[in-house]
């Protein structure tokens, strides 16, 4: 069985060990390694090369915020989840902006902290039920406040409500259950939608439709 390699990143020790107390005797997930800030995760993935970055938000020298868009930007292979005390909508949005994977609070229990942890190990996005509005509520209110001319790209209703789900981590099993729709169709819809943005991936169509306001 190959393990989630895991690399955590925090400024605070105590944080850490706990951690790693939490999750040092899960058969799937090897801890590579610790770092304080954000430089220094930059530096240590560069030798550990984890799968996952658990990310602390807020941070001296380098923000989780900066980091995660490093790591978004030059290591396609890593996945970072941010790891926050702030239940804000305004840095959950701004954690989708920066290539985030997943979102997650601190006082969360240890099963959804694994639940994250594999979750974007495995190639998909996780956001609770709770962050998933944030997100919404988010971009409403971007829309709202934005004076900016609405994008050009042309979506239409159904691949409007199709994106919404995908903003908020649903996979295409998930949004055809939704929509009495088949697995198929939703592939479908996806990939018009990603021709119509000319982007590479979900997370690259998420950032894009977070700052286009593509679902108002």
């Amino acid at each position: 069985m190959n393990k989630i390699k895991l690399l955590i990143v925090d400024d605070h020790q105590v944080v850490r060990k706990g951690i790693v107390t939490l999750l040092e005797d899960e058969e799937d997930i090897q801890i590579v390694g610790e770092a304080s800030n954000g430089i220094e995760a930059l530096e240590k993935i560069k030798v550990l090369n984890p799968d996952v970055v658990l990310l602390d938000i807020s941070m001296p020298k380098m923000s989780g915020l900066e980091t995660a868009a490093l790591i978004d930007q030059n290591h396609k292979n890593v996945r970072s989840v941010m790891f926050s005390m702030h239940n804000n909508e305004d840095y959950i949005v701004k954690s989708v902006e920066a290539g985030a994977h997943g979102y997650i609070l601190k006082d969360t229990t240890h099963d959804e902290l694994l639940e994250a942890i594999r979750t974007v190990y495995n190639g998909e996005k996780y956001f609770n039920s709770q962050i998933s509005s944030m997100i919404v509520n988010g971009l409403a209110n971007r829309s709202k406040k934005s004076s900016s001319k609405h994008s050009d790209i042309k979506i239409t209703k159904s691949e409007k409500v199709i994106l919404l789900h995908i903003v908020n981590g649903l996979n295409s099993r998930e949004i055809a259950e939704k929509m009495n729709l088949s697995i198929r169709t939703v592939d479908n819809h996806r990939a018009h939608i990603m021709k119509k943005t000319n982007v590479k991936n979900a997370v690259e169509l998420v950032k894009l439709a977070i700052k286009e306001n593509l679902t108002a």
